[in-house]
């Protein structure tokens, strides 16, 4: 069945004006609905994602806060520093670090000091 209704609608993808022959159409071709769909499930996936990261990165500044010794990686994450950087200020003296075996520990205090 074709239908003889011309109705003139705007395009929600690209804003172009179309001559729609029905009343549900929102697009004006093909190609606008396909990018459109990829458009909302792309936004969707990203939706999806945002929370849980948010999410992760409070649990470890709330699990930080409570530790006496720190690790290389948990100083990185609390101070907001690369490696290198806790290295080098190691080496420097600025922080004092103690090993257990191959790990390197950092005491908290001596973090609370380069603050003060």
């Amino acid at each position: 069945m074709s239908s003889n209704i011309e109705i003139l609608k705007i395009c929600q993808h690209c804003e172009k004006t179309f001559i729609a022959r029905t009343t549900v159409t929102k697009f004006c071709s093909h190609k606008c609905a396909s990018r459109n769909y990829k458009k909302r499930k792309r936004e969707e996936k990203i939706k999806q994602v945002a929370p849980v990261s948010v999410q992760r990165m409070e649990f470890n500044q709330e699990q930080l806060k409570d530790k006496d010794f720190l690790s290389i990686d948990e100083t990185c994450k609390l101070l907001g520093t690369s490696r290198m950087t806790i290295y080098r200020q190691i080496k420097s003296g600025n922080i004092k670090a103690g090993k257990i075996g191959r790990r390197t520990i950092i005491q908290r205090t001596e973090i609370d000091k380069l603050f003060q």
